[in-house]
This record gives structure tokens, C-alpha cells and sequence, in this order.
């Protein structure tokens, strides 16, 4: 077990040195020097797998940069060789003869090359030929790695130096021992040269691992390719990295969790947003921080991001300036729009958003649905005698408290509704809703039933979150979640707030990890307001993590201000499900 790094920053607590410790990873990436390869040549009657067969095979296992087995034979091919092929090759039909058929052959090869990678100048060809021969014979084939010398050669050799890639040009451009003369076992053995070369070539670029070579040959500018070498030294553990400049600005933060997997993934062709490969010309280095468990990964990242606001992150560095719903004080009350996070207790409050036109939309929804006043004057609590209604009371949208004392028992009630759906009490929202989009699509009015959907999810999305943040609010809550190996993750969570994670290696160390991990923890003090003890993305991170069906709750302290738990998640997977049902009428509903 241990605690998050010192110089994250991140407040999860001090390291705990109790029953655990983290086991290193076994995915550090296997060095290529480490790797067998058995590099393959073959002579055939003709082009095609399914309708020629093989003459001759040629294979050589190297490890090292030192040969430790070969494998040469004819292959009796069982159908006349063309003359064209023997004018090539120099085999004819009297050589194979006699030679083995390909059901002998074959299993020789395949115990030749097991557990290695195959290699082959123009693999496709070769490998094409032994899978489609495997299966004549009734055989499974292995599905080994490959790696294609043709590939890896248009990545690294330029016309200047040979004037194609062909196997002869690449033997003689490397200076090879065997010069290829098209016998197999001749071929394979100048392919290991032409290999050896070509690696010498890629390892500057970062191509230095096994895992390195399934991306080699990618089309990747080769001064990116060339900053693989950042994720060199990274841990395979779970964590956060940062992508920092030549100054140590704070380019991009993200969480894997494989770091150095992760981080050499940006390197590839599989890395194709013009924002990333932006970022990767100015980057200079990798910064790691693992951590314990993903969850406190994921806590770090949203802390870090708030903290350095790094350019080339998409998600929002503000959180702090995420917009409310809050019900202002007056005798008739209306939903506004604040900046500010409200106390903890105030009835009637929803969000985080995450924009303000999500917030408006969110308003314009609940103040139609329960009744509320849109108007911004301040109405006294008896209406003014020469007051005038506006337009939303005389089309019926609107009590009209401010011009009818009876008026005030309409709204009351519709005010009640609302903070009965705040709370997280089921209430008649999504019927009412529902009902309208199908008048509208009905009514082929598309555009209008777009809005009202978007103002629907919305005013979800607003009630969730705030649901999802008085879950976690308990004082303490300290929880366990089993991993695969075996082991098991264990959290401390205080008022929202990711105060300790490690790791217990076995299920009777959890009680004795969890006692560490609570006299470690930070401690935190309450809270008067939403969001003073932690961004609401951090809070809402661990109730999803807390909620999960496999975590154990080890003890809770404190009532704290629950809610039904997820009224509003439930709501929007229901409207989710009708609004992608049979009877969809909206465009773009999803």
C-alpha cells in the first residue's frame, strides 16, 4: 500500500507505510535484444496461397544478434513447378521429388517458431502461404507477431541510399554476409542482416521494446517518433502524467493506467488530433505521478487540471466557475443563474453545469414544467393594486401572482413541486415533458421538440449532479473494491474529498489497511457551502466509484444531508431509452 506522491500537490494524504506494499508491474515492455524472432523465407509455385504451394522453406531463429537454430528444406509441392519459376528459383520438379510434403514441414517450422516473432521481407506473401497451408493440413495456426522488413525499411531507408526496398538493395545497403540468390534459406539469413540494420536504424526513435515494433512502420513524422524516447524511463503503474515544455509549463495532463504504455501510444499513428501533435512538437519531457489506485488517478488529474489550467486539455480548467441554479429570496420566488456555490442545506439547488447555456436551458425547463415565475422584478407577497400582467400570464404560462392574490396557492404548489424534484423525489417531470415532445413531433414542429429535449436533459443533468455530490458528503466513508489479481483497492473519502487510497494485497489485509489509511488521512473540515472541500468533478468521481456494485462499504460516519440517491440519473437513462425507442420522432435525439 502506499500514499500519493509529495510533490503531486494533490492532498490525498500522507504515505502510509502499513501492511502492503504496491507490487511493481510485470508490464514494463519486453527489450528487443530480449525477443526471439525466427526470420522466414519461402519459394512457392507461384502467387496465390490458395492456388500454388510451397517448394522450399527457410528459417532462421536469432536472439541477441546471435543465430541459435535454422531450418532449411525443399517442400515436395505435389503439382508440377511452372518454368518460369524454376528459371527463377533453380528448383525443379526433379529436386523436390523426393523432398517432404508440407504435413511433415510445416509442424517442424511451427516448433521452430514458437513463442517467437516472425519475421519476413514482404511478410503477407510468406505468413499468406503458411496460414493458408496450415489450414489444408487441418492445422491451427498460431497467430504469432509479425514483422514485415519491407514496412520497417520505408520508414528508415531513403532513395539516396538504395534505390528500392527490395531484399537485394537493403542486403547490400547493410553489408549482409549472405547476399539473397531467391533459395529460401539464403534469403532468410540475409533478412536477419537486413533486420539487424533496420532495427540499429529505429532504435533512436524510441523503437527499443517489443511493444515498439507494432507501430514502427506507421506513418509517423520521425521527429515525433523520435520523443518516444520520453516514455522510456516512465512506470507501467497507474497514474497521471503531465506533458511539460522546455520551461516546465504544464502542457497536458491525463490518467492511465499504464503510464509508459499510455504515454508511447502518443508517439504512433494511432495519435491523430492536430491539437496533440501540436502539443508533442513543443514537449520536452514526460512528468509521472503514480498512483495507488485509478480512482485516485482520476482525482489527481481533476485537481491538476483546475491548478495549471494546461492550453492543450479540452476539459474545463475552471471549475470553480461553473454555473448554479438557485431559487432567490422573495416572497415569490424565481430560479437565477450564479456563479457562486451555494450553502450546503439551501432548498432548491441544482448543478454544477457545465456552461451557462446549459444552466438556461436547465431554468427555462423547470420554470415552465412547475409553474415558475420568469419575470426579474421583486414582487411583494400582496399584489399591487394597478399592477399589469405580461404576455406569459395571459397565454396561460404563468400565475400571474403579481396582479391575482389567488394566484399565490397555484404557485405555491408548483414551488413545492420543484423543490420536490430538487430533493430527489420522483415527480410527474418526465411524463410532463415526454407528452409534450410527442404533441410537437406530432405535430412535425421537429425544432421546437429539439429544444424542449435539450432543456429536458439538461435540467437532468443539473439534478444529478447535485444528487451525486450530497451522496458523498458523509463525514467519512471508508470503502473497498476487489481488483482481478486478487488484491483490493481501499478509499477514504471525507466530505467529498479523496483524503487516502492504497492498496491491500490480500482480502484479510483490508481491515489493517483501512485503519492505516484513516489515521493517515487528510483531515478536512466541514464544509458550509457546496465545493469548499472539493470540485464538484472530484466529489461526483468518487460516488460513481463508491456507487459501483462491487465496492464494499466499510463504515460510514455521519448522516450528512442524503438525498434519494439518483432520481434524476434514473429520469435521464428512462428518457435516454424513449427518446432511442421504436417511436423516436425527433432528429438528432440520442
Amino acid at each position: 500500500m502506499s500514499g500519493p506522491s509529495p510533490d503531486a500537490h494533490a492532498g490525498t494524504g500522507s504515505r502510509c507505510e502499513a501492511a502492503a506494499h504496491v507490487q511493481p508491474s510485470l508490464l514494463e515492455g519486453t527489450p528487443l535484444h530480449e525477443v526471439p524472432f525466427v526470420v522466414v523465407d519461402l519459394e512457392t509455385t507461384g502467387g496465390s496461397p490458395h492456388a500454388d504451394a510451397i517448394t522450399e522453406i527457410g528459417a532462421v531463429r536469432v536472439q541477441g544478434g546471435e543465430v541459435t537454430a535454422e531450418l532449411g528444406t525443399l517442400v515436395n509441392p505435389e503439382r508440377g513447378i511452372p518454368a518460369q519459376i524454376t528459371v527463377l528459383t533453380g528448383i525443379t520438379n526433379a529436386m523436390v521429388m523426393d523432398a517432404p510434403t508440407i504435413e511433415t514441414v510445416l509442424p517442424s517450422f511451427l516448433e521452430l517458431a514458437h513463442g517467437a516473432v516472425l519475421v519476413a521481407h514482404n511478410a503477407r506473401f510468406d505468413i499468406g502461404f503458411l496460414r493458408a497451408a496450415a489450414e489444408r493440413i487441418g492445422m491451427t495456426w498460431p497467430n504469432p507477431r509479425v514483422v514485415d522488413t519491407v514496412a520497417l525499411a520505408r520508414r528508415v531507408v531513403t532513395k539516396d541510399e538504395a534505390p528500392n526496398h527490395k531484399l537485394a538493395s537493403l542486403a547490400r545497403l547493410f553489408h549482409s554476409a549472405t547476399q539473397p540468390n531467391h533459395r529460401a534459406l539464403s534469403d532468410a539469413r540475409a533478412t536477419v542482416d537486413v533486420l539487424h540494420g533496420l532495427l540499429a536504424r529505429m532504435a533512436p526513435l524510441g523503437v527499443t521494446h517489443l511493444e515498439d515494433l507494432a507501430t514502427a512502420a506507421d506513418p509517423v513524422p520521425e521527429a515525433r517518433r523520435r520523443k518516444a524516447t520520453l516514455a522510456q524511463d516512465l512506470p507501467s503503474t497507474s497514474g497521471v502524467y503531465q506533458f511539460r515544455d522546455a520551461s516546465g509549463r504544464v502542457l497536458y495532463i491525463g490518467t492511465a493506467t499504464n503510464l509508459r504504455s499510455r504515454v508511447r501510444s502518443y508517439f504512433t499513428a494511432s495519435e491523430k488530433r492536430k491539437r496533440m501533435a501540436e502539443m508533442l512538437t513543443i514537449a520536452a519531457s514526460v512528468h509521472p505521478i503514480p498512483c495507488p489506485t485509478p480512482v485516485e488517478a482520476a482525482v489527481r488529474e481533476i485537481r491538476l487540471l483546475a491548478e495549471h489550467r494546461p492550453p492543450y486539455n479540452q476539459r474545463s480548467t475552471r471549475p470553480h466557475a461553473q454555473p448554479w441554479l438557485r431559487l432567490t429570496r422573495e416572497p415569490y420566488p424565481r430560479l437565477s443563474i450564479a456563479r457562486t456555490p451555494p450553502p450546503l442545506g439551501e432548498p432548491g439547488v441544482l448543478g454544477p453545469f457545465p456552461s451557462r447555456v446549459s444552466a438556461q436551458l436547465a431554468l427555462e425547463c423547470a420554470s415552465r414544467v412547475f409553474g415558475l415565475r420568469t419575470c426579474t422584478a421583486r414582487l411583494p407577497a400582496t399584489p399591487e393594486p394597478r399592477a399589469v400582467a405580461c404576455t406569459l400570464a395571459e397565454l396561460g404560462h404563468c400565475s400571474a401572482v403579481c396582479t391575482r392574490a389567488e394566484g399565490a396557492t397555484a404557485y405555491a404548489h408548483g414551488l413545492e413541486r420543484y423543490l420536490a424534484f430538487a430533493r430527489g423525489e420522483r415527480s410527474d417531470l418526465l411524463d410532463s415533458v415526454t407528452d409534450r415532445l410527442r404533441e410537437l413531433s406530432a405535430a412535425e414542429r421537429f425544432e421546437q421538440a429539439a429544444l424542449e429535449r435539450d432543456r429536458l436533459q439538461s435540467l437532468l443533468r443539473g439534478a444529478e449532479a447535485v444528487q451525486d455530490l450530497t451522496s458523498g458528503y458523509a463525514p467519512e466513508i471508508v470503502a473497498a473494491r476487489p481488483r482481478a489479481e486478487g488484491s483490493w483497492e481501499v478509499v477514504v473519502t471525507r466530505f467529498g474529498r479523496l483524503t487516502a487510497s492504497g492498496i491491500a494485497l490480500r482480502t484479510r489485509d483490508v481491515p489493517a489497511t483501512a485503519r492505516a489509511l484513516q489515521a493517515s488521512a487528510q483531515d478536512v473540515p466541514e464544509p458550509t457551502s457546496w465545493c469548499e472541500s472539493a470540485l464538484a468533478e472530484e466529489t461526483r468521481v468518487l460516488t460513481a466509484w463508491l456507487t459501483e456494485p462491487r465496492v464494499r462499504l466499510l463504515s460510514v460516519q455521519g448522516a450528512g444531508p442524503h438525498l434519494p440517491v439518483f432520481a434524476a440519473r434514473r429520469a435521464r437513462a428512462e428518457l435516454t431509452t424513449l427518446l432511442q425507442g421504436p417511436a423516436r420522432a425527433i432528429p438528432g435525439a440520442a
